[in-house]
């Protein structure tokens, strides 16, 4: 039997980024219990790569070094070599890149890890050039170094202390739980999880906001004084509350601001709708290409939010564009969105050389005028800044939104409705035109979590645009992932799969998969009145407490209890590219305690927020998620009760124009005997507080509105259920 050992695997994957290195000299091995065995029995030391298949870094460190015989050679002879993709294996890269963000001070990927046969990290980085460049080391005389060091008795023991001590470092970064305090459950903790009297509890945004609003970037949008600028949604969340909260004009400006630029910038795309990863200067103006579906997800209902808040229509159209993009360049046709879009495709016909970031979406102005006639093409390159210099590599062009309107309508004398129609005809042209360009490979793979973020956008799409088709497309995705990944038989609570490919399933979910989709569900059932969606958040809510929650630590783990043992058990408390998991998790249990009051998620939630009050305290700017959950656990929902057969056309036009931050929609039956029929459904004993005796009242529909324990009297306009959250329920 051959030395799995001595072959590169990775041919046997279905992950595209292992795929794309499968005809690597190099023996990559996937990260499992044979390759980890393997570097054991063999006393080598490991050489970990972690990247994922959109990633451009990862791509030319690949035809570089990986694709290299004689660095290949190195690699094979002194490490086991094992590949990971980040977006599968979310736990592995989370334990070894906070190592290199702590050691480093920065992070990325690809991720370069050298692990001792235990799976301790003694050295560590990101790209690293073949040969010595801009003062990092060149990969093959690293690799070399390292394989002597480790071949020294001496040096091998310093690294292997080295490597103890860094995961120590990593454990006490992600595994910190607080002091759990001795007055768990006491009436003043359910109001007051943090510890918060009533100005301090305001204090707590208002600290989270001013410091969103000093790290604004006052001329150009975005955050930071220098390039790269990321979109950050959840700094642009708090910004549009905090504003509305505060009545703060400056936390609106600053959020309005970067909207504004992104869509102005490259970042967005012009010509397809949908945002790239993010700009790489300041001024928001070239973007790293690919597009990955959490941005997209994440991004469409700021855009909502902003538009019913300042009733800017042009945020709406970003929103509905983006959805429109989703669908046609994510959705599969089995309704699952996969995860991303390449930004490195082969250039189109009339440009030389090979794969290059960004050749799809860049264009020239010959390009333009090949395929318009005067004077659109002339209007087009104009309004999109086309010009024969360029702002990109080769003298290509970016579009961005360079010139309004109204200049070009004064410059050549023609009218703005003539302008505008130009513009959007000549768009239309390009896209189609570029569909016959050699288009970016698209990773097909469906992630539990991301597909959450989607749902939860389209069904929040659906509400504020008023587009049924929008909550159709929520359903179908809901779907697959219900049929494919969401086992409800497995174990007492049902198990969640991270990810299926090709009919490839592999799991078991993290944190983030439970709680974005049970997010993604919840909402859906806001949005529609469905009451199946409903029973899957509860569900997934019910099954992420039976493998996250740590009784003695009081808090949820990214990992669950039944899977891989690392290292280090992380924790996700900060908001990053995505949201906190833990974060997100704790808001929705406080939402869906009112829902099922006996399975306690409230008092869970309270107990994570009293773990880790001192964190969020300390840096409430990092942990948005967790900031949000806390105000929401001591102010109380807004809680919107509408019994009603279906959803009243008025209604929904009418929540579609308040901005509510942290309301609940909770629809039932309008009748007690329908609401039975609900409760069979949800496995529910009697209704709960949020439903119960609140039906229709003279057989109309009706609303109820409450906030903590004051309520309205029954109404049958839901405008004056809305205004009594603005005066009678504050007055209270």
């Amino acid at each position: 039997m051959s030395d799995p050992l001595s072959r590169n695997r990775l041919d046997e994957e279905v992950s595209p980024y292992l795929r794309q290195h499968a005809e690597n000299p190099v023996n990559w091995q996937p990260w499992d219990e044979t390759a980890l065995s393997g570097a054991r029995d063999r006393d080598r030391p490991i050489f970990l790569s972690i990247g994922y298949s959109a990633c451009h870094w990862c791509h030319v460190m690949e035809s570089e070094s990986f694709a290299d015989e004689s660095i290949a050679a190195v690699i094979n002879e002194e490490f086991v070599p094992i590949k990971v993709d980040r977006e599968d294996r979310p736990d592995v890269d989370t334990l070894y890149m906070t190592v290199c963000q702590l050691v480093t001070g920065g992070g990325g990927w690809p991720l370069s890890a050298w692990l001792t046969p235990e799976g301790n990290p003694f050295y560590v980085g990101t790209y690293f050039p073949p040969e010595p460049q801009r003062g990092r080391p060149g990969f093959a005389e690293l690799c070399r170094r390292i394989a002597d060091s480790w071949a020294d008795p001496d040096q091998r023991a310093e690294m292997e202390s080295r490597g103890d001590q860094w995961i120590q470092a990593a454990r006490s970064h992600l595994e910190s739980a607080g002091e759990s305090s001795e007055t768990s459950g006491t009436a003043d903790d359910v109001v007051d999880p943090l510890g918060l009297d009533d100005d301090s509890g305001d204090d707590l945004l208002a600290s989270a906001t001013n410091a969103a609003l000093r790290s604004a970037d006052t001329d150009h949008g975005g955050f930071g004084s220098e390039g790269p600028q990321f979109p950050q949604p959840g700094r642009l969340d708090l910004l549009l509350y905090g504003a509305t909260a505060g009545g703060r004009d400056a936390a609106l400006s600053a959020a309005t601001r970067t909207l504004d630029a992104m869509v102005a910038g490259g970042m967005y795309d012009h010509v397809g709708g949908g945002f790239h990863r993010y700009a790489v200067d300041r001024q928001w103006t070239v973007p790293h290409f690919e597009k990955m579906l959490y941005d997209n997800a994440l991004l469409p209902p700021v855009y909502l939010d902003a538009y019913r808040i300042t009733g800017t229509d042009e945020y709406a159209r970003i929103a509905a564009e983006t959805f429109e993009f989703l669908k046609r360049e994510f959705q599969g046709d089995h309704g699952g969105f996969a995860a991303t879009l390449d930004a490195e495709s082969e250039p189109p016909a009339g440009r030389d050389g090979g794969p290059t970031e960004g050749a799809f979406y860049v264009w020239t102005p010959r390009e333009v005028r090949d395929i318009l006639a005067e004077p659109t093409a002339t209007v087009v390159c104009e309004r999109y800044g086309i010009t024969d210099g360029g702002n990109f590599e080769g003298g290509t062009t970016v579009p961005t939104i360079a010139k309004r309107v109204e200049e070009i309508a004064d410059d050549h004398e023609m009218a703005i409705d003539e302008v505008e129609k130009a513009i959007e005809d000549g768009r239309e042209s390009l896209f189609d035109a570029r569909e016959h360009r050699p288009r970016p490979d698209r990773d097909g793979k469906v992630i539990a979590a991301w597909n959450g973020l989607a749902i939860s956008a389209f069904a929040r799409g659906a509400l504020v645009l008023g587009d049924d088709s929008l909550a159709d497309t929520a359903r179908e995705a809901l779907a697959f992932l219900r049929g494919r990944l969401w086992d409800p038989d497995a174990g007492e609570t049902g198990r969640l799969d991270r990810r299926w490919l090709d009919d490839d399933v592999s799991g078991p979910g993290f944190l983030d998969d439970y709680a974005f989709l049970a997010r993604g569900t919840f909402d859906l059932y806001q949005a529609t009145g469905d009451v199946e969606p409903l029973s899957v958040a509860l569900s997934l809510s019910r099954a992420a407490i039976a493998e996250f929650w740590d009784e003695e630590d009081e808090t949820l783990y990214y990992t669950p209890e039944s899977g891989e043992t690392l290292q280090v058990r992380p924790q996700e408390f900060t908001d990053g590219s995505t949201p906190s998991s833990l974060g997100v998790a704790t808001e929705l249990l406080i939402e869906l305690d009112a829902f099922a009051p006996e399975d306690e998620f409230g008092d869970r939630a309270d107990r994570i927020l009293r773990t880790h009050a001192d964190r969020i305290r300390a840096s409430p700017i990092e942990h948005v998620s967790l900031v949000r959950a806390a105000q929401r656990r001591r102010r109380g929902s807004l809680e919107l009760t509408l019994a009603a057969e279906d959803f009243p056309e008025p209604w929904r036009k009418a929540l579609s124009e308040r901005y509510l931050p942290g309301s609940v929609l909770a629809h039932r039956p309008p009748t007690d005997d329908g609401l039975d029929e609900w409760l069979e459904t949800l496995g529910l004993a009697a209704a709960p507080p949020i439903w119960a005796n609140r039906a229709a009242v003279d057989g109309e529909p009706t609303v109820y509105a409450c906030r903590g324990f004051s309520c309205s009297p029954p109404r049958h306009s839901i405008g004056d259920a809305i205004d009594w959250f603005e005066t009678g329920a504050e007055s209270k």
